[in-house]
């Protein structure tokens, strides 16, 4: 599988504010990254998000990347994976897809991929893009979008996707209305779809039913989810999952935990078309704080390595491309 993960600090939390604390060190993250690929030339992702918001007179159109000037890492075969967030509270989508266009310009050439819109399916926490009207015509439109413009550009390498969380009940069609909205050419121009998902951490999951809980939404996501939409064809990517240290969360249940999901993903990664994974995140956002949401590093906020940090090293080193 390709394997990747997210090197910055700040991260959202589920009062609608970002985790944030003390500030990314560049030489750090350049350091662990190396480590993690464990060679270079090794492919291996750095995600990065990018985002797209209404002006106002205390602020940009275009907020913070996270990480800070994310192309510094994509060296020694590593490329970015770049989320494009769509957070218009107007409902911008044309003002949306020209921050598109200014992306794919931008990063298109040290970029594997971009992701468009980070769950557009929750709409309760305006840290996540399904808050904001539109979305799904951000979403149909910003595929598009990206495709074109990559082609323009020569950069027939850029991959342009979308991703959700587990979907039960009647949110289970969400990928099935998207893709009966947009019609063949937004079908057509997807080349994956993500997945971000953190099983154990919102809903306990017993440690014996971490593995075969893994295995059964994988399944259903790929058969009700995906192929119920058309979309059966298309990998599958974990775009994001972690697991948090903090009170009654101890570091060496966090290794076992990426230990069981990481093996669990990559020995279905054949039969359900997963192509890779990629962890949140690499260190905690303020690691002086309980807050489950400023725990999910594989480091602490110094970058003090955890026991998972070397977990997740050895996973790549197995099971890499």
């Amino acid at each position: 599988m390709l394997f990747g993960i997210y090197p910055g600090g700040a991260s959202g939390g589920d009062a609608g504010a970002l985790c944030v604390g003390p500030p990314d060190v560049a030489e750090q993250v350049t350091a662990a990254l190396a480590d993690l690929q464990g060679s270079a030339g090794r492919p291996f992702l750095v995600r990065a998000y990018l985002g797209f918001r209404d002006p106002g007179p205390d602020r940009q159109a275009y907020p913070a990347v996270v990480p800070a000037d994310p192309a510094r890492y994509a060296v020694d075969g590593r490329r970015l994976d770049i989320v494009a967030q769509y957070q218009s509270a107007s409902g911008d989508v044309a003002g949306y897809c020209r921050f598109l266009r200014e992306v794919v310009a931008g990063y298109g050439a040290v970029t594997d991929r971009i992701q468009v819109a980070e769950e557009p399916n929750v709409t309760g926490n305006p840290v996540l893009d399904g808050f904001y009207p539109r979305v799904g015509d951000a979403v149909i439109a910003g595929v598009s979008a990206v495709k074109q413009h990559a082609r323009e550009l020569g950069h027939h390498h850029l991959k342009v996707g979308f991703n959700t969380t587990p979907l039960f009940g009647p949110a289970a069609s969400f990928v099935a209305d998207l893709t009966g909205r947009g019609g063949p050419r937004f079908a057509g121009d997807l080349d994956y779809v993500g997945l971000d998902f953190f099983p154990d951490v919102f809903q306990p999951v017993a440690a014996p039913d971490l593995a075969g809980g893994v295995e059964w939404l994988l399944r259903r996501h790929r058969g009700e989810v995906l192929e119920a939409a058309g979309l059966g064809r298309l990998p599958l990517r974990i775009t994001e999952h972690g697991w948090p240290t903090g009170p009654g969360r101890s570091p060496v249940r966090q290794a076992e935990v990426v230990d069981t999901v990481v093996r669990t993903v990559a020995g279905l990664a054949g039969e359900l078309l997963i192509d890779g994974y990629s962890h949140f995140a690499l260190r905690d956002a303020d690691s002086t704080r309980a807050d489950l949401f400023h725990l999910f590093g594989l480091t602490a906020d110094d970058y003090t390595r955890k026991p998972a940090f070397d977990v997740y090293r050895s996973l790549i080193a197995e099971w890499a491309r």
